[in-house]
């Protein structure tokens, strides 16, 4: 899983400095975690997304933004909560998620949205 700075943010997802329009930079979907280190929800939902990284390894990607050290991501999407995940497809725009969903509803969303193209489970 790869922690993403502005400028590989800007490379590898959306360059929000020259785009107004979304327009995803990547090859294949990802998924994003908004995170901080002091988050308690943050810390649950990190072992699961390694797992799914390496079980989607060649599908998607799953990057990380800690929202502490990248304000400006943050801002750009305006992230009040965290965990908050963005699932970013090939096409169409991307979906958030909020709050630290069980590996089962990452699945299912990760299936959905990244690899087929519906909307994102919420919590209930």
């Amino acid at each position: 899983m790869e922690h993403l700075t502005k400028q590989t943010f800007l490379e590898k997802v959306f360059n929000y400095e020259k785009n107004q329009e979304w327009k995803f930079e990547g090859t294949i979907p990802c998924l994003i975690d908004f995170y901080a280190d002091w988050c308690g929800p943050c810390k649950m939902v990190a072992p699961i997304l390694e797992e799914l990284s390496k079980e989607y390894d060649g599908k998607i990607n799953i990057y990380k933004v800690d929202t502490e050290a990248e304000q400006e991501i943050s801002a750009a999407f305006g992230i009040r909560s965290i965990p908050s995940l963005l699932f970013v497809p090939m096409e169409g725009a991307p979906q958030m998620a909020q709050g630290a969903l069980p590996k089962s509803q990452l699945t299912q969303a990760i299936n959905d949205v990244l690899l087929n193209g519906t909307a994102v489970p919420t919590e209930d």
